[in-house]
């Protein structure tokens, strides 16, 4: 193991690994992959070549998400030694008038604050369920999470700069650094059109749940861009660019955060040309109570808990099923914090005889669209699998 690798899982596990050199390469020591990464308990750690961990459905039943809940995303290394003090963003790019710095003490004392709920979802969120496989990070339904985040609109420190006519995009970088160490390469850099970027949701972030951003979160600074792929939120925000073009930053060609323009079979050949960038993320639920696998009585009503959200658009009903889908009865759905905020839901069920069970919910939006009972269409990297969430209960 080199020296940078072993630093890294030490800070992670808050303690030195006695035998290090002998870890095998590509190996997740045991305590990250049992819930031991530090402020993050119980998540499920699915490598560490980039650290990427996922949280249990269950253990995401809070209507607002706790920072030791939310789903950790890296794409490469995250910066090491952070001084908050002096962390500056930089807003630049060709269609910026006036090109300025900010620190966080800038922000906080030039451009209102604000404390949003917006949910960020990792595009390829559900990524196990597709068959044939994909590559990637194989992430079940944990890669998800709608905490309160604090900071200033994106929008206002846009307006203080001045944007061109011919603006099209708005992108970022980050202060990570690439897997191989070469300073040159971006791990990740990527942008929304300017309508998107111009909402009054979107943020630059420098706290979370009333307290500063966790390491693997962003600390000291993000964007989020609510009800779009995780990946446009980029985190250890160091450049806002206004781009008179598509932004053509790591991971914004190819195959990255793109789907079919058109539907293919499973298991087919795309080609670049053929791919288009994933905007909004679809309808969804999760079920986060019970737990999968839970034992009830017969006799007693069992209490369902989850969320719900549809990209830019508002869920409008969220029904639930014991029958394999046969018949559905409609959930009590709240409203959301503010837009882009996930909505809660909850039900009760009545179960008629001893057995197993399983519990679906089903989704629609303001639109009408719903969420399939069975596997979205199938591409080549294993994005927006929005199927239906199912929880097995065994009734005694």
């Amino acid at each position: 193991m080199n020296q940078r690798r072993r630093d890294f899982l030490q800070g992670l596990l808050g303690a030195p690994i006695v035998f290090a050199r002998f870890l095998p390469a590509g190996f997740v020591p045991v305590a990250l992959a049992d819930g031991g990464l530090a402020g993050k308990d119980g998540l499920d750690v699915l490598n560490d070549r980039p650290l990427n961990a996922e949280t249990p459905a269950h253990l995401l039943n809070d209507d607002i998400t706790p920072t030791a809940r939310m789903f950790v995303r890296n794409n490469g290394r995250p910066p090491v030694d952070v001084d908050r003090d002096s962390w500056a963003v930089s807003i630049g790019g060709e269609s910026v008038v006036t090109p300025r710095s900010y620190t966080i003490t800038d922000l906080r004392e030039r451009f209102e604050p604000v404390s949003l709920q917006l949910l960020v979802e990792c595009g390829g969120n559900g990524r196990a369920e597709f068959h044939p496989p994909t590559g990637g990070n194989q992430w079940t339904l944990g890669a998800v999470g709608c905490p309160l985040w604090h900071g200033v609109r994106l929008r206002d420190v846009l307006d203080d700069c001045g944007v061109r006519d011919d603006a099209v995009y708005v992108a970022y970088r980050g202060a990570d650094t690439h897997l191989s160490g070469d300073a040159s390469i971006d791990p990740i850099s990527r942008g929304v059109p300017l309508a998107k970027a111009l909402e009054a949701e979107n943020m630059i972030a420098w706290g979370m749940n009333n307290a500063d951003l966790h390491p693997m979160n962003g600390h000291p600074l993000r964007l989020v861009i609510g009800g779009w792929p995780g990946s446009v939120s980029g985190k250890w925000l160091t450049e806002v660019l206004v781009r008179d073009r598509i932004h053509d930053g790591a991971k914004m060609g190819g195959s990255s955060y793109r789907v079919p323009c058109e539907p293919v079979a499973p298991g087919s050949k795309v080609a670049d040309e053929d791919m288009c960038i994933i905007e909004a993320m679809p309808v969804k639920s999760l079920i986060t109570s019970p737990q999968s696998g839970a034992r009830h009585d017969q006799g007693n009503e069992l209490h369902l808990h989850g969320h719900a959200w549809a990209g830019d658009r508002e869920v409008a009903r969220l029904e639930w099923s014991i029958d394999f889908g046969q018949t559905w009865q409609q959930a009590d759905l709240d409203r959301p914090a503010n837009r882009l905020a996930w909505q809660n839901w909850n039900a009760r069920v009545t179960f008629p005889s001893p057995g197993y069970y399983e519990v679906w919910a089903r989704a629609t939006d303001s639109a009408g669209v719903a969420q399939p009972m069975v596997l979205p269409g199938w591409n080549p990297k294993g994005y927006l699998n929005n199927a239906c969430h199912r929880v097995a209960v065994y009734v005694a």
